[in-house]
């Protein structure tokens, strides 16, 4: 970032946060991600941070700022997916990069791992994403040396350093865990069986073929209690199906992640209460565990009663802005559009535990807010203004510093010399 960044950047944190101790948005239209659904024409009073009411002509207290919305679409902020956001800034430079653990000794599962203790409120990602309506994210621990990857939890992208709400621990099943498990499906459930055995001191710790240690049996243990979300990335139905068995076998919290096939599925998993996070861009069988790939994935989802999140493969952290594609993907292949949103605000907040303060246009939210130019789940929208705990957040970034830069023609000299 230029100085004259920086200092803009400055002044309008400086104002934001004036502005931030009591306001009103006026005149806007509210897609609340509650049952109250959208209310137009409606006001937003925020102070201190938090949102005070919502509601048609809020009276205004005196001294009060007020915002004239003119109108436009105003949401929570978005959810980014379960990202390695802060965890990764280049992820082809390995120094960069803290999601997993690989240790010397093999290892199928490290649960006690918890990617968020390298989580960097600086990285240039988080400026990247907010800019365009991300505001909360779920990190995750990624599956480098182990099926049972270790823990993760969700971060606000207003530069706090800590996550908030409770840990999730993370699993992934299928062929995207086979060289680590043994070259087998059936030998992932195998190898969780005696994970549980141990967790449980069915197994003594000084058993030499023990798959925890110490710290992972103990924290294994907090989740076969029922303290804390254990999301699976897997995607086959056969795969799902086993996955809902064993879980209600051992009374666990779980999510799906991905579940490319879950579609087949949609009634069982309604009963068992399971959230679904979705990429409802993957469409094509890319491989044996996603032949049933469909659009419809989503939609078919709800018409059986699940509740339907969103998350992205691939490159997702420097990419999270797409998020708003898929639930527009989604809405446009059958999922009613306030459950589309719902699947990038309320739905993530409470699967994850923090639904008390995020995810939501509701008295006592922090207010975590998102004003649109035009449908927040069309791609030619953008945000126009980001509120973050209250506080205005300047719409730059490294991307948009790298443009400015390089978009100011020079009489005299190419455009990468114009500075």
């Amino acid at each position: 970032m230029t100085a004259k960044g920086m200092a803009i950047g400055a002044l309008l944190l400086l104002a934001g946060n004036a502005f931030a101790e009591d306001f009103y948005i006026r005149n806007a239209t509210v897609h609340t991600a509650t049952a109250q659904g959208t209310l137009r024409n409606a006001d937003v009073h925020v102070r201190d941070g938090r949102i005070v009411a919502v509601g048609a002509n809020l009276a205004a207290a005196g001294g009060a700022n007020v915002f004239d919305a003119g109108g436009k679409s105003l949401t929570p902020a978005l959810f980014g997916g379960i990202t390695e956001i802060g965890l990764e800034e280049v992820s082809g430079e390995a120094s960069t990069v803290d999601s997993s653990v690989t240790l010397k000794d093999a290892q199928p599962a490290r649960p006690e791992f918890d990617a968020t203790l390298a989580y960097n409120p600086d990285s240039v990602l988080l400026p990247v994403a907010r800019i365009e309506g991300i505001g909360f994210t779920l990190v995750g621990a990624n599956n480098g040396g182990a099926f049972v990857a270790g823990q993760g939890g969700v971060v606000r992208l207003d530069g706090s350093a800590d996550p908030i709400g409770p840990r999730a621990l993370f699993v992934t099943l299928g062929d995207d865990a086979a060289e680590l498990s043994g070259k087998s499906r059936a030998a992932q459930w195998m190898l969780l069986e005696q994970m549980v055995d141990e967790a449980r001191g069915r197994i003594p710790a000084t058993s030499p073929h023990a798959l925890l240690t110490p710290a992972g049996r103990a924290t294994l243990a907090k989740y076969l209690a029922g303290n804390g979300r254990i999301v699976f990335s897997v995607n086959r139905a056969a795969d799902i199906r086993q996955l809902l068995r064993w879980a209600n076998k051992q009374k666990l919290r779980i999510a799906i992640a991905g579940g490319t096939e879950a579609w087949k599925l949609g009634d069982e998993l309604a009963r068992a209460q399971v959230p679904v996070f979705v990429d409802a861009l993957a469409d094509l069988p890319a491989d044996f565990d996603r032949i049933g790939a469909t659009l419809e994935n989503a939609a078919r989802l709800h018409a059986a009663g699940v509740v339907v999140g969103f998350t992205q493969a691939g490159d997702n952290s420097h990419n999270a802005r797409k998020i708003r594609q898929l639930a527009g993907n989604a809405v446009a292949n059958g999922l009613p559009w306030e459950d589309g949103l719902a699947g990038l605000t309320r739905v993530p907040a409470q699967a994850f535990g923090v639904g008390d303060r995020v995810g939501a246009i509701a008295p006592g939210k922090l207010a975590d807010l998102v004003l649109w130019s035009g449908d927040p789940l069309d791609v030619s929208s953008v945000a126009e203004k980001v509120w973050l705990g209250g506080k205005a957040i300047p719409m730059r970034s490294r991307q948009t510093e790298l443009r400015d830069r390089y978009l100011q023609g020079s009489p005299s000299f190419p455009r990468a010399y114009s500075k």
